[in-house]
């Protein structure tokens, strides 16, 4: 990683850890609730077998890995993220939850999971993707430690391909988006950085060509809510 790249991502983990506290509330409001469909939908898309494993990468403070829990019963959950703040709020939700035997969370970075070859029958990534400095080299390990036949799965955040929606879209994640997120957080640029980092990054078909060049395969990918998102899948 480039030393830039890494200025960069510690700028990130530290913008991340400074508004912990209010991350939740503030992906509640500022999607109108949307933000649980949308990781329900891609929690689907993992398709866990019983007994299988998962691991979700920038877990934050577990939304993910309790919608995992919820959906797959049997099944064993890790998560990493790289903000410590995150990963503690996510921990005391988890055993607040009772699920502290089944769901186990710590600080790593998204490109050197701390994980063996092979390990998971998933991996999935929610609105994380954008934030990792090197983001070819997180879905490489993603794709490593699964195992053959195991499903990789991006959810992220992209631009509505309708003018008339795109445009009020556009307007709201521009101009509203950043001043209720300012008001609700208290951290001034946590909420310009979101729209900005949205602008910057490739829309699905190119997350798409990323997952198959690092030898994902039947990688596909579908909007929600009007294209305001994207859900990726891929297989190894």
């Amino acid at each position: 990683m480039s030393h830039i790249a890494d200025q960069r991502g510690a700028a990130v983990e530290r913008m991340f850890s400074a508004i912990a506290p209010r991350y939740d509330l503030l992906n509640r409001l500022l999607s109108a609730g949307r933000d649980r469909a949308w990781r329900r939908a891609a929690v689907r898309e993992a398709g866990v077998p019983r007994g299988g494993r998962l691991l979700d990468v920038c877990a934050g403070t577990a939304d993910v890995a309790m919608e995992a829990a919820r959906q797959f019963p049997d099944a064993r959950i890790e998560g990493v993220d790289f903000s410590p703040p995150m990963i503690a709020l996510g921990q005391a939700k988890v055993a607040r939850a009772g699920l502290a035997e089944r769901i186990r969370l710590q600080v790593a970075p998204a490109e050197a999971l701390p994980y063996p070859d092979d390990t998971f029958d998933a991996a999935t990534v929610a609105f994380g993707l954008r934030n990792i400095p090197d983001r070819l080299q997180s879905l490489r390990e993603m794709l490593r430690v699964l195992r053959p036949g195991g499903r990789a799965v991006v959810l992220e955040f992209t631009t509505p391909p309708n003018p008339l929606f795109r445009g009020l879209y556009l307007w709201y994640f521009r101009r509203v988006l950043p001043r209720i997120g300012r008001l609700v957080s208290g951290h001034r640029s946590a909420y310009d950085y979101l729209p900005a980092s949205v602008a910057e990054f490739p829309p699905p078909e190119g997350v798409a060509v990323w997952m198959r060049e690092v030898g994902l395969r039947d990688v596909s990918y579908r909007p929600m809510t009007c294209g305001i998102v994207a859900i990726h899948a891929g297989t190894k």
